[in-house]
């Protein structure tokens, strides 16, 4: 299977590193020049730039999230999922009178007069689509090669393999994070930061997560840097008094910090030093950021405000690349779809709009881009009371820079996939979506955007070689264009 490979990615580094470092001349020490490998720049980072992933945990179902719209596909959904006459809701279909607001209208139309609106509890981030600082990807999901359903029954994974460990949670969310399944420890989040930390005065603060334990921003040297929605994690015991002691606290503070004799001591009391020097950088950066920006309540508007209060602190953060993780869960509805999914997608799409907002405020908009992400999709036939795991999905770009008010990709049909007929071609059963752009290419087209050349790619992303032009896939682009 093509996983990540750290050494190949470490080497690739090293290598074009060397090259800049070519300028220093070559009487230098080798010694001297490895040094310095660390400081040359991955890119030219004169300006600054973040992405953001809003990871959906759980496995978004897609096909209530951006809903087929025009009445021969329409048609076809709601009798899928349970829908009653008249285009009204039923079982999990939702009623197409209730779409009318929501309804996106795309600068060029689909082909085949396809039409598309998002959940009703959507409204603010239609707006976005609408006003062009929004962007739909459809169909996109984790692929090692392209692919089509013949491929994918033959059964034959030498030739045609397929990500491994489908429809399972844990792994799909590595999958989509790092390109490996659960238990990889590189994500490729984390491998951009690589190459951005040495162009930021404190590297540290170049992969910030709010999002837990995940893979996404673990890089080969760039550090997963956790935050709350209150801000940096302090020490207690070196924050405020200890006992009620302001001695016993300096004590504390000199002994969990003072050089070591014994290198394992001396390690864990360094790290500990930059956990507090760190903690006391990003408390002082935020207390100079006050946003007018309202954010909704909940966990992930708090985390996306909190995000841009961090983007607030740039300057004082020393940095002009930097990815942010954050997330929300609960998307795994077997059961309870109708009942649950509409207040998940509302706090989605507020937090979304508000983070946007936020970006104008601050006068970043066209340097931020969030984008999101989900274990997987999920199947357009109903269980009953909800839908079961699936594979592709459709998901949105926001940000200045966004070429909005468009949809990427190809928009697949509404079908269940149980047939060999021409319309069942892109699923794998259930109503199950066979990915028409990989995770690869999604991430490819943000990546150079954010700076990371064509040949550094194939480091970040491993199964981007086999599709674009160079792999003679010119039918599966690695970049899929959605970025100025």
């Amino acid at each position: 299977m093509h996983f990540t490979d750290p050494q190949k990615h470490t080497r690739r580094a090293f290598l074009r590193r060397s090259g800049q470092l070519a300028l220093t001349g070559t009487a230098l020490p080798f010694a001297l020049n490895l040094a310095a490998i660390g400081e040359a720049a991955a890119f030219d980072a004169t300006d600054y730039k973040a992405l953001v992933c809003i990871f959906f945990y759980g496995g978004n179902d897609y096909a209530n999230t951006v809903v087929t719209y025009d009445d021969p596909s329409y048609n076809l959904y709601s009798t899928i999922r349970g829908g009653g006459a008249g285009q009204t809701a039923g079982g999990i279909a939702l009623a197409k009178a209730a779409l009318t607001p929501t309804l996106l209208n795309p600068t060029t139309a689909l082909p085949g007069g396809r039409q598309y609106a998002l959940h009703p509890s959507m409204t603010a981030l239609a707006g976005l689509f609408n006003s062009g600082k929004a962007a739909v990807q459809l169909n996109v999901g984790p692929l090692v090669v392209p692919l089509t359903k013949t491929q994918y029954n033959t059964g034959d994974r030498t030739n045609f393999p397929l990500p491994p460990k489908l429809f399972s949670h844990n792994d799909q969310q590595s999958i989509w994070q790092s390109s490996s399944p659960e238990g990889s420890t590189i994500g490729w989040g984390g491998n951009l930061g690589d190459l951005a930390m040495s162009g930021n005065t404190t590297s540290t603060f170049t992969c910030i997560n709010m999002s837990g334990n995940a893979v996404f921003l673990s890089g080969d040297q760039a550090l997963s840097y956790q935050v709350s929605t209150s801000g940096a994690v302090a020490i207690n015991g070196v924050k405020g008094n200890l006992y009620g002691s302001s001695a016993v606290r300096a004590a504390m503070t000199s002994l969990i910090q003072q050089p070591r004799t014994h290198i394992l001591e001396n390690e864990y009391n360094k790290v500990t030093a930059r956990a507090i020097g760190a903690e006391s950088q990003i408390t002082a950066g935020l207390s100079g950021v006050t946003l007018a920006t309202t954010f909704p309540p909940g966990s992930l508007g708090d985390q996306l405000k909190m995000v841009a209060r961090l983007i607030g602190a740039r300057s004082s953060l020393g940095t002009k690349r930097q990815v942010f993780m954050v997330s929300i869960g609960g998307f795994d509805l077997h059961d309870n779809l109708i009942a649950q999914h509409p207040a998940l997608l509302g706090s989605v799409s507020d937090a979304m709009a508000a983070f946007y907002n936020a970006t104008v405020e601050l006068g970043v908009a066209s340097k931020v881009t969030a984008f999101t992400a989900s274990d997987f999709g999920r199947t357009l036939q109903s269980n009953g009371d909800g839908s079961d795991h699936g594979w592709g999905s459709h998901h949105f770009v926001v940000g200045g820079a966004v070429k909005g008010k468009a949809f990427y990709g190809t928009a697949p049909a509404v079908s269940l996939g149980n047939t060999a007929a021409p319309e069942d071609q892109g699923h794998v059963g259930q109503g199950r979506l066979l990915p028409t752009t990989s995770v690869d290419q999604y991430a490819a087209t943000m990546a150079n955007w954010f700076g990371v050349a064509d040949a550094e790619l194939s480091g970040i992303l491993p199964n981007l070689r086999h599709f674009g032009t160079a792999a003679g896939r010119a039918d599966y682009p690695s970049n899929m264009g959605f970025m100025v």
